[in-house]
């Protein structure tokens, strides 16, 4: 017989995961068990069967902009982002046009 405690609704907490393509912007809000880390959230969102090329390099994520191990457990009201890498480093692409406005 499964636990009363595992249906409780007060259990889950709400949780928002988003995700950037150039060409999609993907928000995805998610009840989940209390004490769900970054990982569990990922697998249990299926983004990771959506977009596989999320899992194509080392995987950087972060709660709010900040930056976040895949073992961190969230807490309800989180936005999940997941970070792809950058095609262009900021540094050099400012160089590239404070060069080209000379």
């Amino acid at each position: 017989m499964p636990d009363a405690a595992s249906n409780n609704p007060s259990q889950f907490i709400a949780i928002e995961i988003v995700y950037a393509k150039p060409d999609e912007q993907v928000l995805l809000t998610l009840k989940v068990p209390q004490g769900t880390t970054v990982e569990a959230a990922l697998e249990l969102s299926g983004f990771l069967v959506r977009y596989p090329e999320i899992t194509q390099q080392p995987l950087k994520v972060g709660i709010f902009g900040i930056v976040c191990s895949l073992d961190y457990v969230l807490t309800a009201g989180d936005r999940l982002e997941i970070y792809r890498p950058l095609r262009h480093d900021p540094k050099d692409a400012r160089r590239q046009r404070a060069l080209n406005q000379k």
